[in-house]
């Protein structure tokens, strides 16, 4: 029973530890793209917007 215990807890810390590392990787299309060749407009003005 220890040992299944254990490994939900190691579970639950690894998903929330690579919840929080992804969530501050993740960027915007308009950052991402933000090279001269991409066509991604303003965020307010486009389906990939802030909103």
């Amino acid at each position: 029973m220890k040992a299944f215990i254990s490994a939900v807890i190691v579970a639950v810390v690894l998903a929330v530890g690579a919840s929080y590392l992804l969530n501050t990787q993740q960027k915007t299309a308009a950052q991402a793209f933000a090279t001269s060749g991409a066509r991604v407009g303003d965020p307010g003005t486009n389906l990939v917007g802030v909103n």
